[in-house]
């Protein structure tokens, strides 16, 4: 299991990040056998133009106040996008030191709740630590693991059913982590993040990997192919929307293009979804 460091963030980053860069995508010549993996610390330096100690310091956190043109410098040797770029500023920036505080409730906003159940969408609210806080039946549908109160890294990580209805689960689980490392940003005292990174990192060989790498990327939708038990194989158009007046809670909806096979599938899912809407439309009266 990975060691989440509260107090290196930083160096842990730079780290992960370099030893993913190889050195011939860097431009450097490569002879005979290396032992390190990626770039070494002397290569990162020489890069992008600072001094080996000054880097070796960055590290092991004993340097935390670089600046922004020192770390636009690192991100571009490290090959980062601009969600991983803005992520290497956010670890440098300066702040008082966190006390540990309770986890924060998240609320659903009454419009979006009310949005949920009028729209012939499936769709649902997801949190910063990817909890599912409200659902409508069509999402359910589609897959049973979308209900009120599980999580989404669990589902997908922990729970056959819910990887078997994904054919390209390797792909989904590495955007799904990424995703998550950049919800939750340096927020990593949270009792619920501590909680749901441990659990994973002992259940899950595929998380702990992707945990280890320190992938960053935006919360965006994306198409997901999906393999339904009962319809087959399907592609949606997933969309991430952000929740105004909800710091971090996304509005997740799946839609289809017209007139393709997949959305005739996903009408069928529909059908299939009514008489449990209409029942929670009767237990609600």
């Amino acid at each position: 299991m990975e060691h989440v460091s509260e107090n290196n963030q930083l160096g842990d980053y730079l780290r992960a990040r370099r030893e993913l860069v190889r050195p011939e995508d860097a431009g450097l010549p490569v002879h005979g056998n290396r032992r390190v993996a990626g770039l070494r610390r002397e290569e990162v330096a020489l890069l992008a133009g600072i001094s080996s100690d000054y880097y070796l310091r960055l590290e092991q956190g004993r340097d935390r106040n670089p600046s922004a043109q020192v770390l636009e410098s690192l991100a571009r040797v490290l090959r980062l996008d601009q969600a991983g770029t803005e992520y290497l500023l956010s670890l440098a920036a300066l702040r008082p030191p966190k006390r540990r505080r309770r986890a924060r409730r998240e609320t659903v906003p009454p419009g979006i709740q009310q949005l949920l159940d009028v729209l012939a969408l499936p769709a649902f609210v997801e949190g910063r630590y990817f909890d599912v806080l409200a659902v409508n039946p069509l999402a359910t549908a589609l897959s049973p693991n979308l209900r009120l109160g599980e999580n989404r890294l669990r589902s997908v990580f922990l729970d056959p059913g819910e990887q078997a209805l994904y054919p390209d689960w390797e792909a989904a689980t590495a955007m799904l982590v990424a995703g998550f490392r950049e919800s939750v940003g340096t927020d990593t005292d949270d009792p619920r993040f501590v909680e749901l990174v441990g659990e994973l990192s002992l259940s899950s060989d595929r998380f702990r990997r992707l945990w280890a790498r320190h992938d960053v990327s935006a919360r965006e939708g994306m198409p997901t192919r999906m393999r339904h038990p009962q319809v087959g194989e399907l592609t949606l158009s997933r969309e991430k929307l952000a929740v105004s007046g909800a710091q971090g809670l996304m509005l997740v909806i799946y839609h289809a293009v017209p007139g393709t096979d997949s959305a005739e599938k996903l009408g069928l899912i529909s059908a299939l979804a009514a008489p449990e809407a209409r029942e929670q439309d009767r237990s609600v009266r």
